[in-house]
C-alpha cells in the first residue's frame, strides 16, 4: 500500500512556495527504508518575512472562523490520517482516530471563546484575557497534524498572530492542515514554515516572537526556554518523560500485561507518554512478562498503511540507529518477527533500569519486594509526565497514584487521550515547564488586563 504525498510548501504572507534550503539529508519511508525526498527548509528571507508578517497583524479571528478552519479540514481527514501514518510509520489504526483531534481542535476553541474564556471579571472589576502577540508553534514529528491543529487553533483563538513550524521529518501533512487555515483567517494571522533546528533557533531567538509552544526533545526545549529567558519571554515547553508503571501485588496478570504492552506499542512507542519504565512486585514479574510476551509476539507487525497492522517502522533509519544505541550490550529481550525491509525495531525489554528517556519501544523492568514501596522507584528519575498505577484494589492504587510525581497518573489505564477532555496535562521535572490542555493552552498565549473603577478595596492613605 502507498500513499500520494502532499507537495510539501511554505505559507507567507499568502504566498505558496516550495522550501529551498537542503537540510542536508533524505526523507524515508518508514516501511522501506527507501527516499522518499529531500528534506528542505524554508528560505532565510522567507522566515524573516513571515515574521515581520506576524508582527505587523491587528486582524481578528472570530469563533465562527474557527469553526469554519474546522468544516474545511473534515473532508481532508481521511487524508492526514494516511500522510501522517505513512511517513511517521505509525499504524493507521492509531492515526485515524486521532485526526478527531485535528478538526476537532477549532471547534474546542471556538466553543471556549464563546463561552467566555477571555474574559473573567471579578465583583466589576473587568479582567480581560489579552494576546500575547506573535506565537510560535513548534510541533514534534510524532503525532504532527494532531499536535499541529491542538497549538494553532488555541493561539488563534486568543487572538495571537501564528507562525507554525513542524519537524522537518515529517513536513508532507502541515500543507493540507494549513490550506484550511489560510482559507478562513486573515492573510497576516497565519504563516508556515518549514526547517531544522536551525530554523527553530533564528524564529526563537527573534523578539517578535512573543510567546512559543514546544513540544519536543529535552535539548530543544532548553535551547527555547535559553533563548527565550533574556527576553522574559513565557515558553510553553511539553519534552516528554521516562514514565514508570507500578504493577501492585494485588494486579490482574492479563491486565499489567495489557498495559505494558499498550503502553510499549502505541504510537510504536514513538510518544512521550510511553512506558519507560516497568515496575513489578517480584513475585508476580515472571507470569506478567510472561503474558506480555504472548501479546508482543501476538501483534501484527508490518507497514503502517495495512489496515490490520498493531505496530509499525520507526520513523527513519537515524532514529533506528539511536535506539539501537541507546541499548548496545544491555540485558534485553525483543519480541516479534521483524519484516526487512523496513525502519522496524522489534518491541525490547531491558532487564535494568535506563536513566534517560528512549524514544522507541523501550522499557526497562525493575521488580520490588514484598516489604518494599514501589513509589521511590517510580520517582527516581528526574523527569514527571506521566504516571501508571495498576491494582485491583482501587482506592489503594489511587493511594499510590497520587504519591507519584507526575502531572497525570492513571489508574489501570493505558490509553494514549489524557484523563478528560478539560483537565491539564502538566509537566514536572525535566518533562517540561507549564501545563498544556483544551484550556490551559489557549490560556498560555494570553496574559491579563484588569480595568475599573477603584472601589472598596483601595487603601487610601491622605
Amino acid at each position: 500500500m502507498s500513499v500520494d504525498l502532499p507537495e510539501v510548501l511554505d505559507l507567507v504572507d499568502g504566498d505558496w512556495a516550495a522550501p529551498t534550503e537542503d537540510l542536508g539529508f533524505d526523507l524515508e519511508d518508514p516501511a522501506t527504508g527507501k527516499s522518499t525526498a529531500r528534506a528542505l527548509g524554508t528560505a532565510p528571507d522567507r522566515v524573516d518575512r513571515a515574521l515581520t508578517v506576524a508582527d505587523a497583524a491587528s486582524e481578528t479571528v472570530t469563533p465562527d472562523m474557527l469553526d469554519a478552519v474546522a468544516d474545511a479540514l473534515e473532508p481532508v481527514l481521511e487524508r492526514i490520517a494516511r500522510t501522517d501514518a505513512a511517513t511517521t510509520g505509525v499504524p493507521l489504526r492509531q492515526t485515524v482516530p486521532l485526526g478527531a483531534i485535528v478538526a476537532g481542535s477549532f471547534r474546542l476553541a471556538a466553543a471556549q471563546v464563546r463561552a467566555g474564556i477571555l474574559r473573567a471579571d471579578v465583583d466589576g472589576v473587568e479582567v480581560h484575557r489579552m494576546p500575547l502577540g506573535p506565537a510560535l508553534c513548534l510541533v514534534p514529528w510524532n503525532a504532527p497534524a494532531p499536535m499541529a491543529a491542538h497549538k494553532v487553533a488555541c493561539a488563534l483563538a486568543a487572538g495571537c498572530p501564528v507562525i507554525l513550524k513542524v519537524s522537518e521529518y515529517t513536513p508532507f501533512s502541515a500543507p493540507l492542515l494549513a490550506r484550511a487555515v489560510a482559507e478562513h483567517v486573515p492573510v497576516s494571522m497565519f504563516q508556515l514554515v518549514h526547517g531544522d533546528g536551525a530554523t527553530g533557533a533564528r524564529l526563537v531567538a527573534d523578539p517578535r516572537i512573543k510567546a512559543v509552544s514546544f513540544t519536543g526533545g529535552l535539548a530543544g526545549g532548553r535551547a527555547v526556554a535559553a533563548a527565550s529567558a533574556p527576553l522574559l519571554r513565557p515558553a510553553q515547553l511539553e519534552l516528554g518523560g521516562h514514565n514508570p508503571l507500578v504493577v501492585l501485588p494485588d494486579a490482574d496478570v492479563e491486565t499489567a500485561a495489557r498495559m505494558a504492552v499498550d503502553l510499549l506499542t502505541t504510537l510504536n512507542g514513538q510518544w512521550c507518554r510511553a512506558l519507560g519504565r516497568l515496575i513489578l512486585p517480584v513475585d508476580l514479574a515472571p507470569a506478567i512478562l510472561a503474558a506480555m510476551g504472548e501479546r508482543l509476539r501476538a501483534l501484527v507487525i508490518g507497514p503502517p498503511l495495512d489496515p490490520g497492522t498493531d505496530f509499525g517502522p520507526q520513523i527513519h533509519s537515524r532514529h533506528v540507529a539511536s535506539l539501537r544505541t541507546a541499548v548496545a550490550g544491555l540485558p534485553a529481550r525483543s519480541y516479534g518477527e521483524i519484516p526487512e525491509p523496513g525502519n522496524y525495531l522489534a518491541p525490547t525489554l531491558v532487564e535494568q533500569d535506563l536513566p534517560e528517556e528512549v524514544f522507541g519501544p523501550i522499557a526497562a523492568v525493575l521488580t520490588y519486594g514484598a516489604d518494599e514501596d514501589p513509589v521511590p522507584l517510580a520517582n527516581a528519575v528526574p523527569y514527571g509526565l506521566e504516571g501508571y498505577v495498576c491494582g485491583t484494589d482501587t482506592e489503594r492504587a489511587l493511594a499510590v497514584a497520587r504519591r507519584v510525581r507526575a502531572g497525570e497518573v492513571k489508574v489501570n489505564g493505558s490509553s494514549i487521550m489524557s484523563l478528560h477532555l478539560m483537565t491539564p496535562r502538566p509537566a514536572w521535572g525535566l518533562s517540561g515547564i507549564g501545563e498544556e490542555g483544551t484550556t490551559e493552552t489557549l490560556r498560555f498565549f494570553t496574559g491579563a488586563r484588569v480595568v475599573g473603577v477603584e472601589g472598596r478595596f483601595a487603601l487610601h492613605t491622605s
